[in-house]
């Protein structure tokens, strides 16, 4: 009664705060410790100096210490209500991650344990099998997570849990290192089991370490400034190990669901060296009794005894097959990290499976790589080109998702594509495991640093080595399937990868002119060059039919000189930032300054004396519409042709701008190339255009002139400026072929107007007296006659229509 009234003056577990650090009890010594010394002063003899306040003080320590092994409150060493803030509403993007936390705090936990039995095989008695159990109860609305690892002393959960930001991986990995040792451990980032306050209002621990008899439950709510220490005396024994029991809010109870973790397992842990199980249920078939079927059975077994005048027999009853959902515990991480082991040791077959696993594809991958680094930054990669592109492939806004980090196999996210790998390279799958990633306490944000730009060169240049393998290889169908599928992937990298352009330049693939079916490479191209010539032409148009047919390739294909077809939007633009390929430059055949040789250069000369007023004919009729009128000898069977200026935009390049909804116009305005009429001096209807000239018959020549003009925008791949007036000249000539006297028809559609209006003035005299009359005139009854028409000079109808 005295030591309970003592309680009572002093307070159960009185406690001392101290500025800035966490909440003490008066003594932390061990309880028999403090029992021994409240009996010694106790036992102390009345008349020493200050006995009654030994005594006084005995009497406090022995209420502490009979409080000990019950519930003993604590403050959080730092401020509560800012950090869990922090944690729960801003550390943590996605809540679901908390599932990940736990199960890496009970990694380390037996990754600690395993480590420990090495010296200390009492370390794992009683409790040999090293596994997380995962429980899910809906209706107590929790989610348990419980560990066979090192589990926590007292003094460990006082020091672990009482402190944010503090990890018990951290100082454990101090101590390995301090011993020369070496373990396996994930941890290091100290807020992770504070993420359970994400999902839970209150979490409550179960803790038993080997080192002490006594098993220990740690309490804490969420958004309070004080947790709770107990001995646990509820009589479940658990050997060894830590029991994490969440209470779940109730805007996370869809949580408490078996198949709702097995999927956030698989997500972010399926690596883990240690089974996951997770109490969750199965169908299970059995036999039972159908009744129905038996009751009929018998029924028809009786009707026949009857009408037989026999007794009834009791027939075999009738089985059906029922299923049952049976409760156990599943390992749920049975998928290995393949990258962990050796590429040597690794089969064709294991490589393609962990590709369809992981990535959700149903195509084996037409290429990978395997590889280690070792350094300063460590990391292991596996990357793969799948067998075929994804359906989403043309959104390049969406994230693809396609690598995935991992630290100490644990998933970590797949969100870091422009992190780890270049846009042109999403298309590659792959895991990225590094114990160096400069993550942030969360794991979520990967930082800019050094180690993240070594990471993302290894892994382009691996990538590139892995494509150039396609290339090289035999036979060629697995880079023609690649290049089907990721071809445009390539010309983006060209484009954006100035590093690496030159590299990805030799895996460019373009239709020719010698070979429209198979599609070509720069080094083949240059291999087969003629001797003397010193460019790389090209012709970019819609289709490989367009530029075969385009006035441009005309004399180089004759003369067999190879070109190359841009039948894509985007190659134009690639071709224009490569600009060279080894020694040569990229030249468009539609651009004027096309090199035509010494010999084509004098014939041009010769000819510039003849036709030097054609020229300038021309021009005055053009006015504005051209740049300027030259003569060529690119071109074999067209008269003309009209070629831009070298820093403008192609006419294949100006209608794809002219396509784009968001194209700005005076930027269009601005980038137009300037159009050059380039005329051949050999065609007949220039020399016939040039006889007019002579006999001064300049009208014909200018409709000539304009029609040449319109027909070269079609030909050289622009819009027609008037369609209606190029249509209207079309259709005189066809009239013309037709045999019609286009004399005759002028001359009666300008007599047209004065018939007019001469039928107009009695018309409107009469109108008046007609209309007076209108109303006496008999009605008229219509009479079928047939209608006989010819032709001029009495010849039949020459259209047969009679």
């Amino acid at each position: 009664m005295a030591l309970a009234r003592g309680c009572s003056r002093t307070a159960v577990a009185r406690q001392q705060v101290k500025p800035g650090g966490a909440a003490q009890l008066v003594s932390h010594r061990p309880v028999s410790s403090v029992q021994r010394a409240a009996r010694s002063l106790v036992a102390a003899p009345k008349h020493e100096p200050f006995s009654f306040a030994s005594r006084h003080l005995a009497r406090h320590i022995s209420c502490s210490a009979a409080v000990a092994s019950k519930e003993e409150t604590f403050t959080y060493q730092a401020e509560v209500d800012r950090l869990m803030d922090m944690i729960v509403n801003s550390l943590y993007s996605n809540r679901e991650v908390f599932l990940r936390e736990l199960i890496s705090n009970a990694s380390d936990a037996l990754d600690k344990v395993r480590f420990v039995g090495l010296t200390d095989a009492k370390a794992l008695e009683g409790r040999e099998q090293l596994e997380i159990l995962i429980k899910a109860d809906k209706e107590a609305n929790t989610i348990t997570i419980e560990d066979a690892g090192i589990g926590m002393t007292r003094e460990q959960l006082l020091s672990n849990l009482g402190t944010i930001a503090r990890s018990g991986t951290r100082k454990f990995m101090e101590a390995v290192k301090e011993a020369k040792g070496d373990a396996n451990l994930i941890g290091q980032f100290g807020v992770g089991f504070y993420s359970a306050f994400l999902v839970a209002d209150r979490v409550t621990v179960y803790t038993k370490s080997h080192e002490e008899a006594q098993q220990w439950v740690w309490e804490s709510n969420v958004g309070s400034h004080q947790y709770t220490i107990k001995e646990d005396d509820s009589g479940d024994n658990m050997v060894r190990g830590t029991r994490v029991v969440l209470h779940l809010k109730e805007d996370a109870q869809e949580l408490a669901d078996p198949i709702r973790l097995a999927k956030l397992i698989k997500q972010y842990s399926q690596f883990i060296q240690f089974p996951i199980k997770l109490y969750s249920s199965r169908k299970e078939a059995k036999q039972v009794v159908d009744e129905a079927a038996t009751a009929k059975r018998q029924e028809e077994a009786d009707k026949i005894a009857k009408d037989k005048e026999e007794e009834p027999i009791k027939v075999e009853p009738v089985m059906k097959t029922d299923y049952e959902d049976v409760w156990d515990w599943r390992v749920e991480n049975d998928n290995k990290p393949l990258w962990t082991r050796s590429p040597k040791e690794v089969a064709e077959a294991d490589y393609n499976d962990f590709f369809k696993q992981t990535f959700g594809e149903f195509l084996d991958p037409i290429a990978h790589v395997h590889f280690n680094v070792e350094g300063t930054i460590e990391f292991t990669s596996m990357l793969f080109i799948p067998g075929m592109a994804p359906f989403e492939q043309q959104n390049w806004a969406a994230k693809s998702r396609s690598i995935k980090l991992y630290v100490r196999r644990v998933f970590i996210s797949d969100e870091f594509d422009e992190d780890l790998m270049p846009r042109y390279l999403s298309f590659v799958k792959g895991i990225v495991d590094s114990s160096d990633l400069p993550l942030n306490v969360s794991r979520e944000i990967l930082q800019e640093s050094r180690i993240v730009r070594v990471i993302r060169k290894q892994l382009i240049r691996r990538s590139l080595e892995m494509i150039d393998g396609l290339a090289n290889k035999e036979g060629g169908e697995d880079y023609k399937t690649f290049w089907e599928s990721f071809g445009r992937n390539i010309k983006v990298g060209v484009i954006e990868d100035t590093e690496n352009r030159e590299r990805l330049a030799k895996l460019l693939r373009f239709h020719s002119s010698k070979n429209e079916t198979d599609m070509v490479g720069l080094q083949e191209y240059v291999g087969r060059m003629k001797e003397g010539q010193k460019a790389i032409y090209y012709m970019a148009a819609d289709s490989v039919e367009v530029a075969r047919a385009a006035p441009f390739v005309e004399k180089l294909v004759a003369e067999g000189t190879e070109v190359l077809y841009l039948t894509e939007a985007i190659d134009e633009a690639v071709v224009t930032n490569l600009a060279k390929f080894g020694d040569h430059d990229l030249v468009d055949v539609t651009k004027e300054g096309l090199d035509v040789g010494e010999d084509a250069g004098k014939k041009l000369e010769e000819a510039n004396k003849q036709l030097a007023g054609l020229l300038v004919f021309l021009k005055e009729s053009l006015s504005d519409r051209v740049e300027k009128v030259t003569l060529t000898s690119r071109l074999l069977d067209s008269p003309c042709a009209l070629v831009t200026s070298k820093f403008g935009w192609s006419a294949n390049m100006e209608r794809i701008m002219k396509a784009q909804s968001m194209g700005d116009s005076r930027a269009m305005e601005y980038m137009k190339g300037r159009k050059i009429l380039e005329v051949n001096p050999e065609h007949e209807i220039v020399r016939g255009i040039k006889v007019l000239l002579d006999e001064d018959d300049k009208e014909r020549a200018r409709d000539l002139a304009e029609l040449l003009y319109e027909t070269s925008l079609l030909t050289s791949g622009f819009a027609l400026e008037q369609p209606k007036d190029y249509a209207s000249k079309v259709y005189t000539l066809m009239k013309i072929a037709l045999g019609y006297d286009l004399a005759e028809e002028e001359a009666a559609a300008a007599a047209a107007p004065a018939a007019a209006a001469a039928a107009a003035a009695p018309a409107s005299a009469a109108a008046d007296s007609s209309s007076s009359e209108k109303q006496q005139q008999p009605k008229m009854e219509s009479v079928e006659a047939d209608v006989v028409v010819e032709g001029k000079g009495g010849d039949p109808d020459p259209w047969g229509k009679q």
